[in-house]
């Protein structure tokens, strides 16, 4: 199998454990718009700054935001850098929901940690760390 693949099955198992958590936990989440928000930076993110790290469509990312908006998770606000910008942040519900998000992928990561051993891991880590430099136009 290729390296490109199992990468994908990984981060694929990843999602599903984080977004089944928070299911659980009460936060009705999809996996896409999971994978947005978890873009999002502490000051907030520009639409189109969203969309081009989680690699959809302006379109797209809309949609998801404004379901997110629906649910409370997160509002549009004015960009304090650019009166005709908006930012997207997350309101104290979604910075709860952020924060279970991370406790699960740490949890998650322990465990892979675990199963790995402690220099498998620190390989890992380093090799996509390395990888992530030249693959990675948004980092």
């Amino acid at each position: 199998m290729d390296l490109a693949t199992l990468m994908f099955i990984s981060y694929r198992a990843m999602d599903e454990r984080v977004v089944t958590a928070m299911q659980d936990a009460g936060f009705d989440i999809t996996p896409a718009q999971a994978r947005l928000a978890q873009r999002i930076s502490d000051g907030g993110s520009r639409l189109t700054d969203l969309a081009r790290q989680a690699q959809v469509t302006k379109q797209t990312a809309s949609v998801l935001v404004a379901a997110l908006e629906v649910k409370g998770v997160v509002e549009r606000v004015p960009d304090p850098q650019d009166g005709r910008a908006r930012l997207i942040r997350f309101t104290p519900a979604g910075r709860a929901a952020a924060r279970r998000a991370q406790v699960i992928v740490a949890r998650v990561e322990r465990e892979w940690a675990e199963h790995l051993g402690p220099e498998l891991t620190a390989g890992l880590r380093e090799a996509l760390t390395v990888l992530r430099e030249v693959t990675d136009p948004y980092r």
